[in-house]
């Protein structure tokens, strides 16, 4: 199966974090994408793999964190291939933000 896709939204939270990133770290900006497309494969293959947080999104919205960045990935499982639609650092106010995607 294929990867997952970046929704236009999720590719700026992308480039916008791995941007932030990079300022002060260059190899980890490019771990950071590196991790984000790892996700979207796994994504392809699994697409059910990650949390749905039904207090947070719809059914059908699910959350995976990215390994070694305090960052989510948010996707639709029920998209084929999977929807990637925000890329977020985990700090952020996932309700608000989420009511406006």
């Amino acid at each position: 199966m294929s990867r997952a896709v970046l929704a236009p939204q999720a590719r700026r939270d992308l480039l916008e974090a791995a941007a932030w990133i990079a300022a002060e770290q260059p190899r980890a900006s490019a771990k950071f994408r590196r991790a984000v497309l790892a996700i979207a494969a796994r994504l392809g293959r699994f697409p059910a793999s990650g949390a749905e947080r039904l207090d947070l999104a719809p059914e059908g919205i699910r959350f995976v964190s990215l390994r070694g960045f305090p960052h989510v990935v948010v996707y639709d499982s029920d998209r084929r291939p999977p929807l990637i639609l925000r890329v977020l650092h985990g700090v952020r106010d996932l309700p608000e933000v989420l009511s406006k995607t």
